[in-house]
């Protein structure tokens, strides 16, 4: 799917950003309580929670406290955080 056409199927546009649209609380895409675009989930779920605004320990609490994969499974090394963070940056730079 050309990004245009996925952009205006699946997105809202705010102050010039485009933010996946929400069923209520949940990603559109969520089924079930999973994520039925897994395998091509855009950049902005391939990196969460890993966000720049999200990386202050205090901040890092209140995301735990709401999503339930925080402080499960195995830890990230820093570096490929880092990484991540670098791939976010780097979108949010290029207005994607």
């Amino acid at each position: 799917m050309r990004t245009s056409t996925f952009t205006r199927t699946w997105c809202d546009l705010s102050d010039g950003d485009a933010r996946l649209r929400a069923h209520g609380d949940a990603c559109v895409f969520l089924r079930d309580g999973l994520c039925s675009v897994y395998e091509a989930r855009p950049l902005q779920c391939r990196t969460w929670p890993f966000w720049p605004e999200n990386m202050e320990p205090r901040t890092w609490r209140e995301v735990a406290s709401f999503c339930p994969g925080v402080g499960k499974g195995p830890v990230i090394p820093g570096e490929e955080i880092r990484g991540v963070l670098r791939k976010q940056r780097a979108a949010d730079e290029n207005g994607r």
